[in-house]
């Protein structure tokens, strides 16, 4: 899986607060967001949420993976946009 779709899933879970709402910002199958958070833990090694069924919460590590990966996320957007605006 994308490296960027994992991280983008992620922080739209965070974001939302949840994965049918991350699903509604994303336009994915609840099954795809879920797998991209799951195969983004995997490959790093790390458990980045508690997962409860009411509830989902960051881990220590999730939180600084959380603002790291939104920084970047933001960096990439803003980089498109002064691209796109300079067109």
């Amino acid at each position: 899986m994308d490296r960027f779709q994992e991280m983008s899933s992620f922080v739209a879970v965070v974001d939302a607060g949840s994965f049918t709402g991350a699903v509604e910002t994303l336009r994915l199958s609840k099954a795809a967001v879920s797998r991209a958070v799951e195969a983004l833990e995997q490959r790093i090694g790390v458990r980045l949420l508690h997962r409860t069924t009411r509830r989902l919460s960051l881990t220590e590590e999730g939180r600084v993976f959380y603002q790291r990966a939104r920084d970047i996320l933001e960096a990439v957007e803003d980089v498109e946009t002064e691209a796109s605006s300079r067109t």
